[in-house]
């Protein structure tokens, strides 16, 4: 029987996209999924959908730090001890996000951990990373100190990033999505289905067939 498979389309900027993303990673229930990691630029669908980002809506925007540090707790995810929202958000991060399409294109094996580092980055350490300057260190680190090869994702950034970003994020527009995090799970039947938001990530789970175990003991609470 094929192993379920699982798509994830995230943008740096989004913090329940770095919950989905922490928990796919982390936590033992998707040890027996293979993930996929898609950037792609979260303004762009918006746009595209017509859809109004969440800080935008009255008292949306005051609730998403409530909610954000509940699931925190309940999923042991790290945030900053103090503000669960940094500074300065939400930033620009179209050039970061073409850059990461870069490094998709270059290396795909540290896609993963370079949202990891980046997630971290923004969310736990309020760094700004959609500086050139903050991205650029934080991959050195990602590719070993691999100066040259920053050099060569940086510069690709602009010509096949920009085009993949692009591509990227059509594809999740056509697969239905309006935000994120956006979910593409496929079980081992092969049935496919999208599911939108953290909060629907139990039932991403049960569509995979995958069992809810571990420490987390937010699964309890979830769809």
């Amino acid at each position: 029987m094929a192993r379920p498979k699982l798509t994830l389309y995230l943008d740096c900027v989004s913090p329940f996209a770095y919950m989905a993303f922490y928990l796919t990673r982390h936590s033992p229930v998707f040890k027996n999924c293979d993930i996929t990691y898609i950037p792609i630029f979260l303004g762009g669908l918006m746009k595209a959908c017509n859809n109004t980002p969440p800080i935008e809506i009255k008292n949306k925007s005051s609730y998403l730090p409530v909610s954000l540090r509940r699931y925190s707790t309940l999923f042991s995810i790290p945030l900053h001890p103090s503000q669960p929202m940094p500074t300065n958000f939400p930033p620009l991060t179209l050039q970061l996000q073409r850059t990461l399409c870069g490094l998709q294109i270059r290396q795909p094996a540290r896609l993963g951990a370079a949202f990891e580092a980046l997630y971290r980055a923004f969310f736990v350490e309020h760094r700004s990373i959609e500086k050139a300057e903050v991205y650029a260190a934080i991959l050195k680190e990602v590719l070993g100190g691999e100066e040259e090869e920053v050099k060569k994702v940086m510069e690709g950034a602009a010509a096949e990033g920009k085009e993949r970003l692009k591509r990227n994020t059509d594809k999740a527009l056509g697969e239905g999505a309006f935000g994120l995090p956006w979910f593409v799970a496929t079980n081992s039947e092969g049935k496919k289905e999208c599911f939108f938001g953290f909060d629907h990530i139990g039932m991403v789970v049960d569509h995979l067939g995958l069992i809810r175990e571990g420490q987390e003991r937010g699964w309890r609470a979830m769809l």
